[in-house]
């Protein structure tokens, strides 16, 4: 953990937080921060700064937050055909930690269907992980998700809606290199990522017809958490440039 999450809930009248859990512990065991010393700290979906440690007594640390810093803004947003459970499961921190703002998790044809009962895609479950990778990175926008596991009506009813003015890249094994002039890269990036093996070609059609155009990293096919990845990596190169 490299910034200590908490929610605005957590803090008390007099204004001090208390933490009993698994990030008291990381304080404790990990940092060794006695009382007296400031670490770093944020609000989900808030602003970021220090906190210091009050005391610590037993497994209870109490912490006075001092935040006054916003936090990195989410950079790119995500269209995801829903991957195998446990695949689902490491990505979320990842994604997190790399600054993503909106998942769309959605479905393809080459996606199971019993991959939409996983406990990953219900927000019990991967909200933690999403903390988790906010944690890791010293951010604390918590991303949005959504699932839709019908691709026709989404593509067609709520795409344009939910991501106006996009930059739409379309993830695909073996498509044609992309390059963007700096004009493109002005906007905010949604790419949509297929799956193992890549898109159809209905899919592909679909998504192009609503203005994705093909991005790729060349022939390899490879994991879906390996793939959003090296694509985000290499699309976060391009916007620095």
């Amino acid at each position: 953990m490299n910034r200590i999450l908490f929610g605005s809930e957590e803090v008390q009248a007099d204004g001090t937080v208390v933490l009993s859990d698994g990030r008291a512990q990381h304080i404790r065991q990990v940092l060794g921060a006695p009382s007296g010393r400031s670490i770093k700290t944020g609000f989900i979906n808030g602003l970021a700064g220090m906190s210091r440690i009050l005391d610590v007594d037993g497994e209870r640390v109490r912490l006075l937050p001092e935040h006054t810093q916003p936090a990195p803004e989410p950079w790119f947003d995500l269209l995801l055909a829903a991957p195998r459970p446990k695949v689902l499961k490491r990505l979320w921190p990842q994604l997190a930690a790399l600054g993503v703002g909106r998942v769309v998790v959605v479905n393809a044809f080459k996606v199971e269907k019993c991959y939409f009962s996983s406990q990953w895609l219900d927000s019990e479950h991967f909200r933690p992980l999403l903390i988790e990778g906010l944690m890791q990175a010293g951010l604390t926008r918590l991303p949005e998700v959504w699932v839709r596991p019908r691709f026709k009506p989404f593509v067609e009813d709520e795409l344009d809606e939910m991501f106006p003015g996009s930059l739409r890249l379309l993830a695909h094994p073996g498509a044609e290199r992309s390059f963007f002039e700096p004009t493109d890269l002005q906007a905010r990036p949604l790419l949509a990522v297929g799956p193992e093996g890549g898109w159809t070609e209905y899919e592909l059609k679909a998504l192009q017809t609503f203005g994705f155009r093909l991005f790729s990293l060349g022939e390899r096919i490879l994991r879906t958490d390996t793939a959003c990845v090296a694509l985000i990596s290499v699309l976060s190169h391009l916007m620095e440039k």
